[in-house]
């Protein structure tokens, strides 16, 4: 009985709450990746109360539907998803606990990200049937776009029609941010790209193939991933095969997401003498990384520090014995 009057309370409590926002013309918007947050409250500012389901050190892939997860959406007035499957296993499941049409799949206020993408700007798309014994593949490609900064140019010219739709008196000023957002980010991957031209064509092995956009965006070329299929494990086998390849290519740099168990990435990279570098997945999965611009830096510099500590690292085997110095651990 007295359970039943606590859980009352609560909701009479969060009643009142979302009310008071409703009444201050607060748009509620409910997203599945910290990076679309990121995005979406770059645009909206003060005129949205913006959460993410997904946490930066989580893998959007495997997220377990929480009653409270339910709650948030039940009184969105907005639900952006990246889409191309990659919250297949979990938010069709959340969307139908919500209890609320104007998120579902087919309302204005459902808006699937990955709509704002040109059909060449996605990559990986199977050719033919998928089956499971390929992998966790998705089947309308890959998912993980906002790794390349054009993308997310696209992505906030949908996600600003949008907010100006559901609150149109506010319009100037989402387009206003849009811009402001849109200009700096044009202004970063010019200075991005500047530093990064020396990389272009230099070959990379990755654990997972998360990193296919930013690859692209950056000009490296994939020579292979240590994963044996997409979200599975590496046999001895495909080990082996990974490092004798790296060793005959003189591949420098492995990378894998923070997220991911860096075991065979390790081996890999020591066994090969290649570089490890372990970036975040996602927005503010490591500190440094806490919006979309950071994170954007993020990679870069962290890239660009890999490189130069493999070119390092050869400029002290090439030096007589006893003039090598020891790198430091970052």
């Amino acid at each position: 009985m007295q359970h039943r009057y606590y859980i009352g309370i609560i909701f009479l409590v969060m009643g009142i709450i979302f009310s008071i926002r409703a009444q201050a013309g607060d748009l509620d918007v409910v997203t599945t990746l910290p990076s679309l947050a990121s995005i979406t409250r770059y645009i909206g500012g003060d005129h949205i109360d913006v959460y993410s389901i997904t946490r930066g050190v989580q893998d959007a892939h495997y997220v377990e539907a929480k009653p409270s997860y339910m709650l948030k959406l039940h009184h969105a007035d907005l639900l952006i998803y990246s889409g191309l499957e990659l919250e297949i296993g979990w938010l069709p499941l959340l969307i139908q606990g919500a209890r609320n049409d104007e998120v579902s799949v087919g309302a204005r206020g459902n808006l699937n990200a990955s709509l704002a993408l040109p059909d060449t700007g996605i990559l990986e798309k199977p050719r033919g049937e998928v089956d499971r014994s390929m992998g966790d593949v998705h089947p309308l490609g890959n998912p993980h776009y906002l790794l390349n900064p054009y993308r997310a140019i696209d992505v906030a010219h949908l996600i600003t029609e949008k907010l100006c739709e559901l609150a149109p008196e506010y319009q100037a000023v989402f387009r206003q941010n849009r811009n402001d957002f849109i200009n700096t980010l044009k202004n970063k991957i010019r200075i991005f790209e500047q530093q990064t031209a020396h990389l272009n064509g230099k070959q990379v092995v990755c654990y997972h193939n998360h990193w296919s956009y930013l690859i692209e965006w950056l000009g490296l070329e994939s020579a292979g991933l240590i994963e044996l299929r997409p979200g599975i494990p590496p046999t001895p086998k495909h080990k082996r095969e990974i490092i004798e390849l790296m060793k005959d290519k003189h591949i420098e740099v492995v990378i894998i997401s923070s997220w991911k168990e860096p075991t065979k990435a390790e081996e890999v990279a020591e066994s090969s003498g290649a570089e490890l570098v372990v970036l975040p997945g996602e927005v503010n999965a490591m500190d440094g990384a806490e919006d979309y611009l950071s994170w954007m830096e993020y990679l870069v510099t962290h890239l660009i520090d890999a490189y130069s500590a493999t070119s390092e690292n050869h400029r002290m085997q090439d030096q007589p014995r006893g003039q090598k110095r020891k790198r430091g651990v970052k």
